[in-house]
């Protein structure tokens, strides 16, 4: 999807559109007031001039996404917003709204299905879907297709996508990247001298910084260069796994079939905050954001069809130390009061003097709801690692559980 987080809003705010906008950061007093139209009124009448301008922000969130126009000044993904703000102070600044980016995924999503329905899918605004046995799907070379895609999500949502058609997942991935935004690109093998080696080897997914870095090191810095390496040197220098892999990506190779079904380890919530928060002198905050954090995860499940039985907790410091617990009870659940008290149980096995940057929640040894035995929020807890829990009453849980936030 293009911009996918920024298009979004761009619906609920059409009179944004064209202009450099960010999203990042958690709501802020200025953004629920924004919420706050007259009677009779919509989001579409709101002045632009009351929108807040990134020059005015103050904190450290970074940025999920930027419209295209903002992307022409330098501001990209994971950013800070303090150093986005630099370089286009005239930007206006929105929060992250997962909930309503979840919304339109399920709807982009639902859509492909009904024309193509091997997808897999790769996040909340990505997938992969296989053109082979769709009727019409090698016409034009899988371009006819990929206009039929196009044009139903955008007619279902009022969203574009830009698409990659390749012979397999690497060269798709890569190709998807061409020709944003709402564009179509079609990569035959080949075409691979010409397109694929003079891109730089981070455009290979997988290839990360410190990959790249030790790449450029040894004067590799093109994906063409990195072909031209002899496979036993790749390995020699980067592992037999690794390097294996990466002469075979070098020349676009890859057997990785489209997964319409995987099942997921675990799942998790989590938020950084604008400023430090200390255990003691923001417990009541801190309270808040934990039992929403277990509540939203809770619906995460419920909605998905999933239940677990290990509970655990994150949290990042001040000085960005990670610090992570989790304890495995008897019965899987998706309760969120059972969520909120093991997760608070894991609280106490760690130091809470130190301010806190961020905390997170998370569910893991997943299981298909329907598929196993469900322990209900009523029936009190099995014992863990860290013996039995009784799970406290209703509306105790925020300020009781763990007796800690």
């Amino acid at each position: 999807m293009d911009a996918f987080y920024a298009s979004v809003e761009l619906l609920r705010y059409p009179q944004l559109k064209g202009l450099p906008m960010v999203i990042g950061g958690g709501r802020r007093r200025v953004d629920e007031a924004l919420r706050e139209v007259p009677e009779g009124g919509a989001l579409a009448d709101i002045p632009v001039a009351a929108f807040p301008l990134l020059k005015d922000y103050t904190g450290r969130g970074v940025i999920t996404t930027a419209t295209y126009a903002a992307r022409q000044f330098g501001i990209g993904s994971a950013m800070g917003l303090m150093k986005a703000a630099k370089l286009c102070p005239q930007a206006l600044i929105l929060p992250v709204d997962f909930d309503e980016y979840r919304k339109y995924s399920r709807r982009f999503k639902q859509v492909i299905t009904e024309i193509a329905p091997l997808m897999e899918d790769r996040g909340v605004d990505e997938v992969y879907i296989d053109f082979t046995e769709v009727p019409g799907g090698q016409r034009e070379g899988g371009r006819v297709l990929a206009r039929l895609i196009q044009k139903s999500i955008l007619d279902a949502t009022g969203l574009t996508c830009s698409i990659g058609v390749a012979p397999n997942k690497l060269l798709a991935k890569m190709a998807s990247e061409f020709d944003k935004p709402n564009g179509i690109s079609i990569v035959h093998d080949s075409d691979l001298q010409a397109r694929i080696w003079p891109l730089p080897c981070r455009k290979v997914n997988g290839i990360g910084p410190k990959a790249d870095e030790k790449l450029q090191r040894h004067e590799i810095r093109t994906i063409g260069e990195l072909a031209a390496k002899d496979r036993d040197w790749l390995i020699a220098n980067f592992g037999k796994a690794t390097g294996a892999w990466m002469h075979e990506v070098a020349w676009g190779r890859d057997d990785r079939p489209v997964v319409t079904e995987s099942e997921p380890v675990s799942m998790s919530r989590e938020t950084t905050f604008e400023r430090d928060l200390h255990a003691v002198r923001d417990r009541a905050e801190l309270g808040r954001i934990f039992t929403h954090l277990c509540e939203k995860l809770a619906e995460d499940l419920q909605r998905k069809g999933y239940v677990g039985k290990t509970i655990g907790i994150k949290l990042r410091y001040g000085d960005f130390r990670i610090a992570t617990r989790d304890q495995t009870v008897e019965g899987f659940t998706a309760d969120p009061r059972t969520i909120r008290h093991i997760a608070g149980q894991c609280l106490k096995r760690v130091p809470l003097e130190r301010p806190l940057r961020l905390l997170g929640v998370r569910v893991g040894t997943l299981a298909r709801a329907d598929e196993v035995a469900v322990t209900s929020s009523d029936a009190g807890l099995g014992g863990g690692k860290s013996g039995r829990g009784k799970v406290p009453a209703a509306g105790d849980a925020a300020s009781r559980t763990a007796s800690l936030f």
